[in-house]
């Protein structure tokens, strides 16, 4: 995080308070990529005509990174994936492959591990992320990324229960993951990928109901690092699981956007999302079919009527970057929907918002704060 905050300046860096605990994290973003975050998106097959080059250094460091993928059996295959070219009134995604990240992108969150024991040098990352502008120079370089989504379900009072809550559903990150290994996470988490369609798959929410069919509703046939799909259309109707046909024929999955960050680590795109079924029966009916797959090393289940429960859960270390800022961001829209044990009092803009689970949002910068905490992001202008 300091050596971030150092080559980038701390100003760049999405923070937040949270129950008393002051936190930074390693997300950049934007005022309107917060306020109003685009929720529709477009499919662009330019192309991209460059081929993946690497001097000594990066092509020692890619053989490096593959050849410890295959000691730690990590999945993945080289499937296509989106890069994101822009983002005005609405998110561009254009076409990319994943092993041309996998050598790239991918290699400077090691890189910037062992940059202790290196003096501080980065030569990857400052060939290919040197500045803020580099980071926000989306068509010039390959931008890959994915979905952080905050899932919360609606829960009737029961005999552990007094009261009807929302279950916040998170995941610890098994090794066997390219990303966050060991971390704390929101899930679904994925990247952004078509399955046999780009243009039809390009929405976001595509992509945040095909993680849901695969790391909480137990469909192996969506997990392309087991391969290439055989089916035509895989979110068919007909192909979903019983928890995601019951979610669809009840038109009962709200997908939000709650926001977009750039992780500074990597420079992958974040897309957090909030996935709300406002419908207790839903969990009535399936709360026991939901269960974590590969990518997962077990669920946690958090109460939004616990407050203190979720300051700890916050201020929890372990937690991933992106995991972390999509909990932030979608809490704060559990907040201002007025869900269960969950409320706002309404502010003036430029004050800090208050709400029952203790976030708190702020316009100014850390230098210049108030004596309350923040939360409101920070990032490039």
């Amino acid at each position: 995080m300091r050596i971030l905050a150092e080559y980038y300046g701390a100003d760049a860096l999405y923070r937040a308070s949270f129950g008393g605990k002051n936190i930074v994290t390693t997300i950049a973003t934007r005022p309107e990529w917060l306020n109003g975050a685009p929720t529709t998106a477009q499919y662009e097959a330019t192309g991209d005509a460059r081929r993946v080059s690497l001097d000594g250094t990066a092509a020692r460091a890619a053989v490096e990174r593959l050849a410890e993928g295959l000691v730690l059996d990590i999945r993945f295959t080289d499937a296509q994936i989106y890069r994101l070219l822009g983002i005005e009134d609405e998110a561009v995604f254009g076409p990319a492959r994943f092993a041309e990240y996998a050598v790239t992108s991918d290699l400077l969150e090691a890189e910037l591990a062992d940059s202790l024991a290196r003096n501080g040098k980065m030569p990857l990352r400052d060939r290919w992320l040197p500045d803020l502008a580099s980071v926000f120079d989306l068509p010039g370089r390959l931008c890959a990324g994915g979905v952080a989504t905050l899932c919360a379900f609606a829960r009737p009072a029961d005999a552990r229960r007094p009261e009807p809550d929302y279950a916040l559903v998170v995941q610890k990150r098994s090794g066997r993951v390219l990303n966050a290994t060991g971390k704390l996470a929101v899930v679904p988490k994925g990247f952004h990928q078509p399955m046999t369609d780009p243009r039809a798959d390009v929405a976001i929410e595509e992509t945040v109901r095909r993680e849901l069919e695969e790391e909480l509703f137990a469909r192996t046939d969506v997990d392309n690092t087991l391969g290439e799909t055989r089916a035509a259309d895989p979110m068919h109707p007909s192909r979903l699981s019983a928890p995601m046909r019951w979610l669809t024929e009840h038109d009962a999955l709200r997908i939000e956007h709650t926001g977009v960050g750039i992780n500074l680590v990597s420079g992958n795109y974040e897309f957090a999302t909030l996935a709300v079924v406002d419908d207790p029966t839903f969990w009535t009916r399936y709360g026991g079919a939901i269960e974590a797959n590969w990518e997962a090393d077990g669920l946690q289940l958090h109460s939004t009527c616990n407050r203190a429960a979720l300051a700890e859960l916050v201020a929890d270390e372990s937690w991933s970057n992106e995991g972390l800022f999509a909990l932030l961001q979608g809490v704060q829209h559990l907040s201002g929907r007025n869900r269960t044990c969950v409320r706002e009092t309404p502010r003036s803009r430029r004050s800090p918002v208050d709400n029952e689970l203790g976030i708190r949002t702020s316009g100014q910068s850390e230098n210049t704060a108030a004596a309350e905490p923040e939360l409101n992001p920070h990032g490039a202008s």
